[in-house]
């Protein structure tokens, strides 16, 4: 099978973590990093930042297959913004599920969104556009995750939870079953 390439969108410590996503499910080869200007020509874990943003349009004409690897915390906008940029330009932006994750058959996940490692994404769960499904974190049955959401490391989202577009649920955060969660949830809480 001859694998196809995907560029990597930001450079930071989200990035890393991708790249070793990516490395390990072992569908894409990785040409190589977008970042600041003042980067290119540099290496992120030995691959090559080779344009920034406005290098997108004629990186285009060669690559066709991007991930926006930069993180989200106290704001999605970046990440949003840079969606929404290589959409309108006509990438294709894959979903990159880690092989040490296990995402039930019967889950949907959208275009964008990358399931990290030990993450485990149970039946008639939902995850929507651009998310980050960090490392060992819990989707529960009939979860819904709207687009550009971030589930940090370890979080817990339990049985039919409706997460609204743009939340960051942070480290080890746990929600009861069946509530509606929007906005910034703190690392350690409990959400009820």
């Amino acid at each position: 099978m001859i694998k196809e390439k995907i560029l990597l969108l930001g450079g930071g410590g989200h990035c890393h973590s991708v790249i070793d996503v990516i490395e390990q499910e072992n569908k894409y080869i990785i040409a190589g990093i977008i970042d600041k200007k003042e980067l290119i020509g540099s290496k992120i874990l030995s691959y090559e930042v080779i344009g920034c943003d406005d290098d997108l349009e004629e990186l285009f004409k060669t690559y066709k297959n991007v991930i926006v690897t930069v993180g989200q915390i106290k704001s999605n906008a970046i990440r949003v913004k840079l969606f929404t940029k290589v959409k309108e330009i006509g990438f294709n932006l894959p979903t990159i599920i880690s092989p040490l994750a296990y995402v039930s058959k019967h889950s949907n996940i959208e275009e964008g969104t990358i399931i990290m490692h030990h993450s485990l994404v149970n039946a008639n769960a939902k995850i929507g556009k651009n998310c980050i499904i960090n490392t060992k974190s819990l989707i529960e049955h009939d979860v819904i995750i709207e687009d550009n959401c971030h589930i940090s490391t370890g979080a817990v989202l339990n049985g039919s939870v409706y997460v609204k577009e743009g939340t960051f649920f942070g480290s080890n955060a746990t929600s009861k079953e069946s509530i509606q969660i929007n906005g910034f949830v703190k690392a350690g809480e409990l959400k009820k």
